[in-house]
């Protein structure tokens, strides 16, 4: 059985260009990848960079110019793939009132299985089951707009959760959300992806949700430029600050530190690591 859940080959697309309508403007240009079924992949990039555009393109909201993109096997060029393929690989989106469309938490959970056709029973185990996987059983009867930003985007979380998707891809899901709200979804997020398997596709600006991914995509002018575990990824700071992006700021510091002659680590992402990296020179005088 194929353990791949997403593949994409020499995926292209162009945007017409709102400065001058003859021209177009190439978001994604040549991306190839792979996506084996259970990983958390966090994938940045700075504006304008093609990483929503190819996002839309994992979901089939966007068709290729040119290329294929494959969920679970199924072309999206497809037309009769089209449900099959969202309900396979839920979007979440920036901004969760673009996706709220009950009048009650429950309501609005329960409007993505209704569409499916699933019988009443099944629909409202699912609601409840969602529910739960996100921590909001007890607003399931609330009005949606009452609720904080976190507690939207777990709801907007939970409508994809209820059309059982094996992954969920995230636009930028944190992004309007105070530091509070992101550790919320982020919470979320792992707990689906270590207890129910769930492959996470998260796209984001915070590199501190970068680090504890399985594989850290940066895209750039619509290519892939760099791909591989954060600790590979991150310590070429450099690098990545030659594309307009940050580091972890542990990451930075010891960057910093080393830069001074001091002899510490360079794949350090955390604050715990860079406690143990820290106690560790210290005991052994290596600073």
């Amino acid at each position: 059985m194929d353990s791949k859940i997403i593949k994409a080959e020499n995926v292209k697309y162009e945007y017409k260009s709102y400065n001058d309508e003859k021209q177009n403007v190439r978001a994604v240009d040549g991306i190839s990848l792979e996506v084996e079924k259970g990983q958390f992949i966090v994938v940045i990039g700075r504006n304008g960079s093609g990483k929503s555009t190819f996002a839309r393109l994992l979901n089939a909201l966007l068709i290729p110019l040119e290329g294929v993109v494959y969920i679970k096997g199924m072309d999206t060029r497809d037309n009769e793939n089209l449900w099959e393929i969202r309900r396979t690989a839920g979007m979440v989106f920036q901004n969760p009132d673009n996706q709220i469309i009950g009048t009650t938490v429950e309501e609005d959970i329960a409007f993505g299985p209704e569409n499916l056709g699933v019988a009443p029973g099944e629909i409202r185990k699912r609601v409840d089951d969602a529910l739960a996987a996100v921590n909001i059983f007890e607003l399931k009867k609330d009005a949606p707009h009452l609720l904080s930003g976190g507690q939207k985007q777990r709801v907007a979380i939970a409508g994809v959760l209820a059309m059982k998707p094996e992954c969920i891809i995230l636009d930028e899901a944190t992004s309007m959300l105070d530091p509070v709200g992101r550790r919320e979804v982020m919470k979320i997020l792992k707990k689906l992806n270590k207890e129910d398997g769930i492959t996470v596709i998260h796209i984001t600006h915070y590199m501190d949700e970068a680090y504890s991914a399985d594989r850290v995509i940066i895209i750039d002018s619509g290519r892939i430029i760099i791909d591989g575990p954060p600790k590979k990824v991150f310590c070429q700071v450099e690098r990545i600050k030659s594309l307009g992006l940050d580091v972890p700021q542990v990451t930075e510091l010891f960057y910093e530190l080393r830069k001074m002659g001091y002899n510490l680590p360079a794949d350090v992402l955390s604050v715990d690591e860079a406690y143990e990296a820290l106690l560790g020179a210290i005991r052994g005088k290596r600073l």
